[in-house]
């Protein structure tokens, strides 16, 4: 039986699109701003010099970096406030997560993004604020996507069964780590997103389809 599901973002609840054609354009045109005014900003320490060309080089590559995130989320939160950026999610993901938190099951984000950037995209969406749908979120902090050792680490903090938790994700290689962990997966297949379709984990169209697969509440 499925008590807990953690969730990604890109590519599961929120189209990729949204990342690479809002958030990140918008992060790319305010760095030079945030670096140049805030030089003692905790994580640009952790940024080589130069620290801003090291910047934009790691968005070019989308590099999971927990200091990049961080910086990124930073920027995105004032955005949000002055509601240039609204949070995109699907059209079946708010009715789902109502439909599982009402049945009691206990739900959680895991994404590279920093947990504050997570919060704004979930707290400032078309539907409203969806962060008390979730009982937690993580981030690179805890560890890599791609590594089991991040799974076992989550389970352990909020104190549930790997067999009885689900993860969701459109990356096979982070359900893979998740499942060497002993958690039950399944890859979101969007097609806006042009998932590659893994051959050996359940997939879904949507977080409908989820509800089919794995006896979830769903009307």
């Amino acid at each position: 039986m499925i008590r807990s599901i953690i969730t990604d973002i890109e590519g599961t609840t929120t189209p990729i699109s949204f990342v690479h054609r809002v958030l990140f354009p918008y992060a790319r045109e305010r760095l030079q701003n945030f670096v140049d005014n805030n030089p003692d900003y905790p994580s640009l320490a952790a940024v080589p010099e130069p620290k801003l060309e090291t910047l934009l080089k790691w968005m070019e590559l989308d590099e999971k970096i927990t200091a990049l995130k961080t910086i990124q989320g930073e920027i995105w939160k004032q955005g949000f406030a002055d509601k240039h950026l609204v949070g995109e999610v699907y059209d079946d993901v708010p009715p789902a997560l109502s439909k599982w938190s009402e049945a009691g099951l206990r739900l959680f984000v895991f994404s590279s993004g920093s947990v504050n950037a997570q919060k704004l995209l979930f707290g400032h969406t078309a539907y409203g604020d969806l962060t008390p749908k979730f009982e937690g979120f993580f981030d690179t902090n805890i560890g890599s996507k791609k590594q089991s050792g991040s799974y076992t680490d989550i389970i352990r903090i909020i104190g549930t069964q790997p067999n009885e938790t689900l993860f969701l994700s459109d990356i096979e290689a982070e359900l893979d780590a998740a499942a060497l962990a002993g958690l039950k997966v399944c890859q979101l297949v969007r097609p806006e997103d042009k998932t590659q379709t893994s051959s050996h984990h359940p997939v879904a169209a949507d977080f409908y389809n989820v509800s089919s697969l794995f006896g979830l509440p769903r009307e």
